[in-house]
């Protein structure tokens, strides 16, 4: 049996954010390694300032070989392949297509949803970005079953986002990000700065639908619980560099980087945690 490849691979990945209106140039990852195999979730874990976001940009198809636009890294070193696709020299027209298989959804996506769509018009509008003519009774089906999967009542629909609170927003912003039913979901923080249930049903939401839909995930966190609840390894990053990678309690029992003795040592929050899914096989 042909052993399938990896939907993501960074190999010796550095990334950086070119020097701009007397800003000095970052670098933000520093010879990262890693792969996220088909069917699994990887929880990349940091503190701030530590690149998980950057490196969650990069993984979602969004860095650049070369003049990446404002807010997007640049490609320094190594190498990133998505979904086969390598990153550092491919065309606008071949990321434009990848991006649609890639669900990407950074933690301020529920605070920019346009005021005056409702929320089912904010769901499908990555639908129609893509294609004006799509399917609108398909486009409805799709909507309404991502809304009741992020535990919403149907009536939400009708109503306009601002209308909502902060962490219905987020859920929201959750369910536009797979209503392109991407091979890959890439979840910069989905759950940070809401309260502890909606926190508990972004991750349930999450967990649910890898489960029925086999997708890869990378979900980004700084709570050790939150990694325990949905990932099936971590990747713990500090100051850009890769300092832990492998299954949670295996890195927090044998990594001696001071990080991640302080994350062992860690109070985790009360969610149900990823071993009590279907065990996967991880290369």
């Amino acid at each position: 049996m042909a052993v399938e490849a990896p939907v993501l691979v960074a190999d010796d990945l550095s990334l950086l954010y070119p020097a701009r209106s007397g800003h000095a140039e970052v670098r933000a990852v520093d010879g990262v390694t890693l792969t996220v195999a088909s069917g699994e979730i990887l929880g990349v874990l940091g503190e701030a300032g530590s690149g998980k976001s950057t490196l969650a940009r990069a993984l979602a198809g969004l860095a650049h070989g070369r003049r990446p636009p404002e807010g997007s890294p640049r490609i320094a070193g190594g190498e990133l392949f998505v979904l086969g696709e390598r990153i550092r020299t491919i065309s606008s027209r071949r990321r434009d297509r990848l991006t649609s298989r890639v669900g990407y959804l950074s933690q301020s996506d529920g605070d920019a949803l346009k005021p005056d769509l409702t929320v089912a018009e904010a769901v499908a509008e990555p639908l129609y970005e893509r294609d004006r003519r799509f399917d609108r009774i398909e486009a409805g089906h799709r909507v309404a079953q991502l809304v009741d999967a992020v535990h919403l009542p149907m009536s939400t629909m009708r109503k306009q986002t601002w209308e909502l609170s902060s962490g219905q927003r987020q859920r929201i912003a959750l369910a536009r990000s797979l209503v392109l039913e991407p091979t890959v979901l890439i979840a910069d923080e989905p759950a940070r700065g809401v309260d502890a249930l909606v926190r508990q049903s972004v991750l349930e939401l999450l967990r649910s639908i890898h489960t029925g839909r086999s997708f890869s995930a990378v979900v980004v966190t700084s709570s050790v619980g939150e990694a325990r609840a949905v990932a099936d390894r971590v990747a713990v990053l500090r100051a850009g560099r890769l300092v832990g990678l492998g299954e949670l309690d295996v890195v927090l029992e044998q990594t001696v980087d001071p990080y991640v003795k302080v994350l062992s040592q860690t109070s985790p929050i009360d969610i149900i945690p990823a071993s009590d899914r279907t065990p996967k096989k991880h290369r």
